[in-house]
């Protein structure tokens, strides 16, 4: 069997496996996001917290409820590591640096587990699971706690209340994440992934010297890491290292947990704003994007020329054999496409088109499914600029699921899309303009430029993977990515509660002859059309300087 054909069949059985598990784990989301039921365990916490879990929340409230629990998140993480020297279950390991820890700690918080560390030299077992898992269930939680809160916006009318942010990160990390982290971890193990808390193992001779490795709580981190969109890796080679990510069956198990529940919020979307059809729709753009990207990768991957690549059946630099180019192309696109950032293969060594690939994933704004919530609330804000311009076409007021798209919601959506770039290209800009900042390149030319493009890209849209040759670890990138990472995470979400507060507060506007249907094909693929657009327009100059010209002149 070819290497194109297994990489077909791995492909397909990864739709097949996402398809199976849509409905039901869409459903049972929808459910868990409308009940009213408190079960005991949570009823625990809300006493510990001091939340009453049945107040409805206005969007002002609701975003004080986002932002102060992850700047105590933020405070929480980076003492823990600053003081980690002193921490029991800590061997060997000594405290980390001021700006390495603020980088970190916003890092998790907002969902981008970002690295620029090597994790078993530099991590011991209670940051690691008392601080760094911690954060990936409940920074995945808060973006699946916004993402409900737009639907919300959509679902209800004449009220600015937009549900409990208490009672919605309680029941997706009680109710969704840790239940299936439970099984995925299992699985996991059953793969070949360690699970256990061993200090530091001599296991041999290295180029002359003695190789090190420690073991830790791989597999129950790991879990979460793709689940959740983390992306984090307990090792500095993250899922290209065996004790995370043992074989091609892993690898692809770790795929199907990657794009699980962004997926299937589509479905949770549909089933409450009492459409089915409007979710689906939004299933097919994200899926035609998903699934073109991946087809592009494989094809520039395996067809690029030359003799050692003909050799190797393809471009396997910095690729793993034993997930090979189809693996490694699937979990690179399924991983910049979503904000998960984990990587099985190093994406500097990828062709200069593959390179680019990844790179414009995440500056569409990683929608296609995109990240644990911030994926769903993404591809919304695009479907409202998306019926904006239909509206303009055809000279009618632009409507959304029953609620006029008037000055005020395309305020704040025009708000939301300029975020991002602003931050990647500002910073972008000023560290080639400072002498400093450049000598972190191991590359010069095109390929230097996209390493630094890349991590600002990466940062800002909280994805967290790495160019791989770019010294992250100086306190200019990380106070420079750490606030972009912070920027990128929370501004966003101001403009996204802001604009379910204005939507919840409209009365429904009747369906006419004349109502664009937002649930058919055609709006679907104006709503892809309006993606690449609009990202072709903001980052095309900035990838021709990097990855397009770096593919053309190979």
């Amino acid at each position: 069997m070819s290497s194109q054909v297994a990489g077909l069949l791995q492909l397909i059985a990864l739709i097949a496996a996402l398809a199976l598990a849509y409905r039901p784990l869409g459903d049972y989301m929808a459910r868990v996001y409308s009940s009213e039921k408190n079960y005991r365990p949570e009823k625990w916490i809300y006493k510990a917290i001091g939340a009453n879990p049945a107040a409805g929340m206005r969007w002002p409230a609701y975003l004080r409820g986002v932002l102060a629990f992850s700047a105590v998140s933020v405070l929480f993480l980076y003492l823990m590591q600053r003081v980690q020297g002193s921490l029991p279950g800590s061997p060997a390991f000594s405290s980390i640096d001021p700006d390495q820890a603020f980088n970190t700690a916003a890092s998790f918080v907002a969902n981008t587990n970002w690295q620029s560390y090597y994790g078993e030299q530099a991590m011991g077992h209670v940051v690691q699971t008392g601080g760094l898992a911690v954060q990936n269930f409940l920074s995945a939680a808060v973006g699946m706690a916004v993402a409900v809160a737009l639907v919300r916006g959509f679902a209800r009318s004449r009220t600015g209340e937009l549900g409990n942010f208490w009672a919605d990160l309680v029941r997706g990390t009680v109710r969704i994440l840790i239940p299936i982290s439970v099984i995925g971890a299992i699985v996991l193990v059953a793969c070949g992934a360690i699970q256990n808390f061993s200090g530091i193992h001599q296991v041999g001779q290295f180029m002359g010297g003695t190789q090190e490795w420690n073991g830790g709580a791989v597999a129950s981190q790991e879990v979460i890491k793709e689940l959740g969109t983390n992306g984090g890796g307990y090792f500095n080679a993250n899922s290209a290292h065996p004790f995370e990510n043992p074989n091609p069956l892993s690898n692809l198990f770790e795929v199907f947990l990657i794009l699980l529940i962004p997926f299937a919020l589509t479905r949770t979307f549909g089933r409450m704003v009492g459409s089915l059809k409007q979710g689906y729709a939004i299933l097919g753009a994200m899926a035609v994007i998903w699934i073109g990207f991946t087809a592009l990768m494989m094809w520039t991957e395996f067809a690029h020329r030359g003799p050692a690549f003909e050799i190797a059946g393809g471009a396997m630099e910095g690729k793993e054999t034993r997930f090979g180019i189809a693996g490694s192309s699937i979990f690179a696109v399924a991983t910049t496409l979503t904000s998960t950032g984990a990587v099985n293969s190093f994406h500097s060594s990828y062709t200069g088109f593959g390179g680019g690939i990844t790179m414009l994933g995440m500056q569409l704004g990683e929608i296609a499914p995109g990240g644990v919530g911030s994926g769903l609330y993404g591809m919304l804000i695009m479907a409202i600029i998306a019926v904006f311009i239909a509206g303009l076409m055809v000279g009618r007021t632009p409507e959304y699921l029953g609620k006029k798209i008037g000055t005020r919601q395309i305020k704040f959506a025009a708000c939301y899309i300029l975020v991002t770039p602003a931050l990647v290209l500002g910073f972008t800009a000023v560290a080639m303009a400072l002498p400093t900042p450049a000598d972190s390149m191991t590359n010069s030319g095109a390929h230097g430029f996209s390493e630094i493009l890349y991590a600002y890209t990466s940062g800002a849209n909280n994805n967290g993977s790495a160019f791989a040759g770019l010294n992250a670890d100086t306190q200019w990138f990380n106070t420079t990515i750490g606030i972009a990472m912070l920027l990128g995470r929370f501004l966003p979400m101001v403009f996204v509660l802001a604009l379910a507060g204005s939507l919840a507060e409209q009365k429904p506007v009747p369906e006419t002859a004349g109502t664009l249907r937002t649930d058919k094909p055609l709006y679907a693929g104006l709503l892809v059309g309006t993606i690449l657009i609009i990202t072709g327009l903001t980052y095309f100059p900035a990838l021709a300087l990097g990855p397009l010209a770096e593919g053309l002149a190979s």
